[in-house]
């Protein structure tokens, strides 16, 4: 687990919580949600490499990322988890549950990456950026107005940003601070890719780990329909949840909403 930054708080004893944040953002999209359950369980909050205190990798792929995923539980001994993720870490989610069943009592997944939808249409525009080289001095050269660098990179994804400073110091200014950190990040955009999440629907569809979908319903890259989809081809999936209005991030700006869910599922599989 080498170069892997994660938070770990909360209760020693029980399951383990451990969350996974997507693209651009880090484990401080689970700030909220730890905040809530650190007096009743551990919480474990991993950076995927390059995001926050983490190291940027060579291989930045969906399956790249969630052998990252296994390291960090490897490296802890983390076994029996209940594994909760957002957005591209969903889809690194739903990865390592195929490859490492073993480490998993549950999974949740909120509004994520799934199959074909895989970075969703209305990202692409930034993905291009990416392949073209425009991105980084892009987002570098918005870094000292960061009204309009949170409103830009995050605002489709949020109901509401309060601290733009605060959310461009936490997701941007980490992944820049590295040494060509912004071309590290070009490069895993254009490694996002719908191919290695359709082949894994094989064995999505024989996965039973007990699952729970939670999803906003006022997403505009993550249509509720793909919460359907994960219904339709994972058996584990017990039901799903909707958040009316939430939108990508809402387990950030609506932890209160979702850690409701949380308790009553995993006490059902208790």
């Amino acid at each position: 687990m080498e170069g892997i930054s994660y938070t770990d708080v909360g209760q020693a004893q029980g399951p383990v919580a451990l969350f996974v944040h997507g693209v651009g953002t880090s484990s401080y999209l689970w700030r909220n949600v730890i905040a809530e359950l650190r007096d009743e369980r551990r919480c474990v909050a991993v950076d995927l490499p390059l995001h926050g205190g983490s190291a940027p990798r060579d291989d930045l792929s969906i399956p790249a990322l969630a052998e990252a995923v296994e390291e960090l539980c490897d490296g802890l001994g983390l076994t029996d988890v209940d594994l909760v993720a957002n957005d591209t870490g969903g889809a690194v989610a739903q990865v390592f549950a195929v490859r490492h069943r073993h480490r998993l009592r549950t999974l949740t997944l909120t509004n994520c990456d799934v199959h074909t939808n895989t970075p969703p249409e209305p990202f692409k525009p930034t993905v291009e950026l990416a392949a073209r080289g425009e991105l980084a001095p892009l987002i570098a050269a918005l870094l000292d107005q960061p009204e309009l660098l949170a409103k830009t990179a995050y605002g489709d994804g949020y109901e509401r940003i309060d601290d733009p400073v605060e959310l461009v110091d936490a997701y941007v200014r980490p992944i820049l601070a590295k040494p060509d950190g912004g071309r590290a990040f070009e490069r895993l955009l254009t490694s996002i890719d719908a191919k290695d999440m359709i082949a894994i629907e094989p064995q999505l569809t024989v996965l039973t780990v007990p699952t729970l979908v939670v999803w906003g319903t006022g997403d505009g890259f993550f249509d509720v329909s793909w919460a359907r989809w994960l219904r339709d081809t994972i058996p584990g999936v017990r039901e799903i949840v909707e958040i009316e209005g939430g939108r990508l991030f809402f387990p950030d700006e609506r932890a209160g909403e979702l850690v409701p869910h949380l308790r009553r599922f995993w006490a059902q599989e208790l």
